[in-house]
């Protein structure tokens, strides 16, 4: 589905990327952890060209990119084939919800308004926001845009979606609501790469758990495997100091 090969990248002097190999297939949910700093967000970033990666190779579907050799067509279609949910919602505040999430659907994919809109509501009613749809961010609470920044993502029909800490920003009150869009598109078997601190999400959502330290992947496993027998002294030694908060 999608995967990554020696993935590489620097700001500067800073090495944050120090050669990623990861493989996910259709319909499996990768819940990536670690300390902050360790690459999690930049990979994430990279793999639909938020960031431009300086060296390696992203595979997506059929669609082999040489990093060092990419095109503009092939940066499309990375893009194209991928959703990020950001944790600051990222949401045009001068547009309604249904707005947000058909945005793409008109301006990209060129669909017809009337069908767009049908497909904006029934989206806007999976994760709970129909009656919403003419609401514009500022009258939202933050979980409410969360979940229209889903809905948003799902619009386009993407091979895989890219969570990028989508619960960092939201009030402790407003986390579960968001968490449990993402377990009921879990359920429906989406292809996900998560970024997130909620240990005891990852552990009941995740198909595999990827900790990242110093960018580099350290361990990887089940979720029982890396929350209940970590290998690695980095893992453990991470694992405690989230539990011991």
């Amino acid at each position: 589905m999608i995967s990554t090969k020696n993935l590489y990248k620097s700001f500067g002097k800073l090495e944050v990327l120090k050669g990623i190999n990861l493989e996910v297939k259709k319909g499996e949910v990768v819940v990536i952890i670690g300390p902050s700093g360790s690459g999690k967000s930049t990979f994430l970033r990279c793999l639909n060209y938020l960031e431009s990666p300086d060296a390696g190779i992203i595979s997506l579907n059929n669609m082999q990119v040489d990093t060092q050799e990419v095109k503009q067509k092939e940066i499309l279609a990375l893009r194209r084939g991928t959703a990020m949910v950001f944790q600051g919602y990222n949401l045009f505040k001068n547009k309604t919800a249904l707005e947000n999430v058909i945005e793409a659907l008109l301006i990209v994919k060129k669909m017809p308004k009337d069908k767009a809109i049908q497909l904006g509501e029934s989206l806007l009613d999976m994760v709970g926001l129909k009656d919403k749809r003419d609401q514009y961010p500022s009258t939202l609470s933050g979980g409410q845009q969360q979940r229209v920044a889903i809905a948003r993502a799902m619009a386009v029909n993407p091979h895989v979606i890219l969570f990028d800490e989508p619960t960092s920003a939201l009030d402790p009150e407003l986390v579960g609501e968001v968490l449990g869009v993402i377990r009921k598109l879990a359920e429906e078997n989406m292809t996900m790469i998560i970024v997130t601190h909620e240990m005891s999400f990852a552990r009941d959502v995740a198909d595999r758990v990827i900790f990242m330290d110093e960018g580099i992947i350290v361990e990887e496993g089940l979720p029982s495997e890396i929350f209940s027998n970590p290998k690695e002294e980095r893992t453990k030694r991470f694992l405690r100091q989230i539990i011991n908060r």
